[in-house]
């Protein structure tokens, strides 16, 4: 078993659960009996989502585990920083408070407590990811380093596990970009950030994708001066222009120091403080912190499986899979970061459906009346950003339409019509729907607002049933909610239905029964 990340853990009693959960130090591999049906490695959100759904139908599973059991999203990504984003929203309600007026002045933050709240996070969930846990469900839980010894064997800590099907579910960690000095003079990933135990009074984050937008807010609001450091010319660089601004001001507004368009070229320590020298514009400047996030991407992780003796055949972005997630050896998947495009918890999770029924089940399903293969092209992803106001997207950006020479009508509703947004004060953001010219097939939508990640599975549901923007105008929603902006918004697709010359027609009618 891999130590090294759980042996930097704070001392802390929530983080000896977490261990005791998801890494118990005294874990004894279970003996190899006869052929497994599946084995999975890794067991983050993907394996662990293969394992249950393959035991469930029946099926002799092992799943391997190289340090601790959840993977990225329990231990260092999704959850803990979900966490601390809860407690700097509650910071950011209290500084906003005037705006209500509710006066909260020299609101104070114990940072120390608010990384308790994250491990007490960790530590709630934990037991739901554990090898007790799947232990109890049938599953042969091993921990320790695996590898490829054949296309249907694999030796974990010396013993040789045969299998019918295997899946690759490794994930992927924080790419390390080679910055000259960054490695020598020390930095943190979203990995580390969590063992730090005292707030740094600055930061600079590199990188202002997701990871670096909502962690550069939520340090900002708990005290912790920012500078949000990014090659493009806006932070959130893949989303809607018009989004990306709605939360650039935002976190400008919090205090977040922004250098767009900048290149760090290299890093030094010098008195106590860590320098980073930046090229922008033409010109370098130094930008003095206490502390260094780099956010700027993930890699997979397929070194030492020794693929090869495998025959399955990988790149620098992960495995080489097919529309059926199946890799160059026909008896092995990939699911999650390692095989997808798509980077997010939800994502692993349903890859791993997926390798459930291909690898498993399809000689089966035609038997009971369902399709005997699915395809990861039939998605529908959904992602959002957690900042304040959220961005949450599915589908295509009008930029994919345009490559793909689709036509296309764009309906866009800001949230300072909706009378929910208007009460809480939440009115900086809105819905845009992109649908087929002409009609009202939904190909793609983007939302800002507060609660724009839970407004878009009403989105996602219509386009994986093929439910056109007109059908959401019709559903009855509850007033006041923030949700009757989807309903405004399919209202703007209908006006466009009454054209002047059918206004001419009904005009006449009109007069007509008059």
């Amino acid at each position: 078993m891999d130590k090294s990340w759980i042996q930097e853990l704070p001392e802390h009693e929530y983080n000896d659960t977490l261990v005791k959960w998801a890494a118990p130090q005294d874990w004894v591999n279970p003996t190899p009996d006869g052929v497994y049906n599946m084995v999975i490695i890794g067991a983050g959100s993907g394996g662990l989502v293969v394992a249950a759904g393959a035991v469930q139908l029946g099926a002799k599973v092992a799943i391997i585990e190289k340090s601790i059991i959840g993977g990225d999203c329990l231990n260092v990504g999704c959850m803990p920083s979900k966490a601390i984003i809860r407690a700097a929203k509650t910071v950011g309600y209290l500084n906003k408070g005037k705006k209500f007026g509710i006066e909260a002045e020299n609101v104070t933050v114990d940072f120390k407590k608010v990384m308790e709240h994250v491990y007490w996070t960790r530590a709630q969930i934990a037991p739901h990811d554990s090898a007790d846990r799947y232990t109890k469900m049938g599953v042969d839980v091993y921990y320790g380093d695996a590898h490829f010894t054949g296309p249907n064997c694999i030796e974990i800590e010396g013993q040789t596990l045969e299998f019918k099907k295997a899946t690759i579910a490794t994930g992927s960690r924080p790419v390390e970009i080679p910055i000259d000095g960054l490695k020598e003079t020390g930095f943190i990933t979203n990995e580390t950030l969590w063992h730090i135990t005292e707030q740094p009074e600055s930061m600079a984050i590199i990188g202002a994708g997701p990871i670096g937008a909502e962690m550069a807010q939520a340090f900002q609001r708990l005290g912790t001066q920012i500078t949000l450091i990014d090659l493009a010319p806006q932070i959130l660089g893949r989303e809607d222009r018009d989004a990306a601004e709605i939360v650039q001001a935002a976190l400008i507004d919090d205090g977040v120091e922004m250098v767009l368009e900048a290149k760090t070229k290299r890093v030094f320590a010098q008195d106590g403080q860590k320098v980073l020298e930046i090229e922008q514009n033409g010109e370098t400047r130094q930008i003095l912190v206490d502390e260094i996030l780099l956010s700027v991407g993930r890699t997979p992780n397929i070194e030492g499986l020794n693929l090869e003796a495998a025959g399955v055949e990988y790149h620098k972005k992960g495995l080489v899979v097919d529309d059926y997630l199946q890799t160059t050896n026909p008896d092995i998947y990939g699911a999650g970061d390692v095989a997808l495009k798509y980077q997010f918890t939800h994502a692993a999770g349903h890859s791993a459906s997926i390798v459930v029924q291909n690898a498993l089940f399809a000689d089966f399903v035609p038997i009971i009346g369902g399709a005997a293969k699915r395809k990861v092209s039939d998605m529908i992803m959904p992602w959002a950003t957690y900042t304040d106001p959220e961005v949450a997207h599915i589908g295509a950006y009008p930029k994919d339409l345009d490559e793909q020479g689709i036509a296309y009508d764009t309906y866009q509703v800001s949230t300072g019509v909706n009378d929910r947004a208007i009460a809480e004060a939440a009115i900086d953001g809105f819905i845009k729907v992109h649908t087929k010219k002409g009609g009202d097939k939904i190909l793609g939508a983007t939302i800002v607002g507060s609660v724009a990640s839970e407004l878009l599975s009403e989105i996602a549901i219509a386009m994986k049933y093929n439910l056109g923007l007109g059908k959401l105008r019709s559903v009855v929603m509850p007033y006041p909610t923030q949700s009757e902006i989807i309903q405004k918004v399919a209202n703007e697709h209908a006006k466009t239905l009454l054209t002047p010359g059918r206004q001419k027609i009904l005009g006449g009618w009109m007069n007509f029964t008059r």
